[in-house]
């Protein structure tokens, strides 16, 4: 079991895909829209990058409970035994 989840991680390892930011473009459509007087994309931006900053912590998170408490429950079968 164990060789199988060490095979996953090492396939989503050698894998992966690049990708490239597009911070200049988003910058740009900022300056311009600002330019214009519209300042509400300056906000939908920053609360796109907030939501790609924290959801891959969130999934770690979630992840870490849930390995937490199958091992708890396992320690618990174990020691009834």
């Amino acid at each position: 079991m164990k060789r199988k989840y060490f095979l996953l991680v090492i396939f989503f390892l050698v894998f992966q895909v690049s990708s490239w930011a597009q911070c200049s473009m988003c910058r740009a459509s900022v300056e311009n829209n600002v330019s214009n007087g519209e300042t509400t994309i300056g906000a939908g931006l920053n609360n796109g990058i907030l939501y790609l900053f924290v959801m891959p912590y969130l999934m770690a998170a979630v992840i870490g409970f849930l390995w937490y408490r199958t091992a708890k429950k396992r320690k618990a079968k174990l020691s009834l035994r």
